[in-house]
């Protein structure tokens, strides 16, 4: 895809919101939220931060960085949230605007991208090796672990704790031995039982939730719940340092620290 630039080492906001939108494949998904450039600010993007959540933690550390536009995987105007622009949401959007800062925000299509996704750079990190899908729109990855070494769910939490710096929430057997690994990054613990029916014996999600650990337990299929925000710190990077190479902006992650 041809793109133009602005200036040396810029890209126009406009041809970044249409590449994005082609390299994420943005509109195959029934997504919770607009896939895309959702606040608008100047024309000439030179410097991207990207991090997890547009929180104003976030918002703040990236305009005192001098970015142009941020770029983050949870971003705002989620289905069903009330539509006010009151209380923080107010806060952040003024924040955004009276900087003029641009925000982009992709959800699932970060998560599904065969190359930035936050699937691909999870399994990545932990040495998983993909063989299928899973779930609605295939959201849920199967396979197996690369690492010989690592033969049970036991050794598999403790590499995610060396991996991603925290312990993950293990429900099951450590003893257990490992067999095909689902995973889906994030708050995706509905997928445990396509997970289960997938032919999984271990599944790592970012979050559990109380009905899923009974599900666990009684299916023999052990449960470790990495954490949403360690789980998805890995997409937003990715895409950053490709942007950053691809059109020759200046790129930061900003990691704001969430324990869940």
């Amino acid at each position: 895809m041809s793109q133009k630039t602005i200036g040396r080492n810029a890209i126009d906001r406009d041809d970044l919101v249409k590449y994005l939108a082609a390299a994420l494949d943005i509109t195959r998904f029934r997504d919770f939220c607009p896939n895309g450039l959702q606040v608008e600010g100047r024309r000439e993007i030179k410097k991207l931060v990207t991090g997890v959540t547009a929180s104003l933690a976030l918002l703040e550390a990236a305009i005192a960085k001098g970015a142009d536009a941020i770029l983050v995987h949870h971003g705002y105007f989620w289905r069903g949230e009330d539509a006010r622009v009151i209380g923080q949401k107010h806060k952040r959007l003024k924040l955004l605007l009276a900087n003029d800062v641009n925000l982009f925000a992709y959800h699932l299509p970060l998560d599904m991208h065969a190359e930035f996704g936050n699937n691909t750079q999870l399994a990545r990190r932990l040495g998983l090796l993909a063989e299928a899908r899973f779930g609605e729109d295939d959201l849920g990855w199967l396979g197996t672990v690369a690492d010989a070494s690592i033969a049970t769910v036991g050794d598999l939490a403790l590499l995610i704790e060396r991996q991603l710096g925290r312990a993950p929430l293990l429900i099951g057997d450590p003893a257990q031995k490992l067999g095909k690994a689902g995973w889906c990054t994030g708050a995706a613990q509905s997928l445990l039982g396509d997970a289960i029916a997938a032919g999984a014996n271990v599944y790592l999600s970012g979050e559990i939730s109380e009905p899923t650990v009974h599900l666990a337990r009684e299916s023999g299929v052990a449960y470790l719940a990495c954490g949403h925000h360690a789980t998805e710190r890995y997409g937003v990077q990715a895409l950053g340092a490709h942007l950053a190479a691809q059109f020759g902006i200046a790129h930061d992650f900003i990691d704001i620290d969430n324990p869940v």
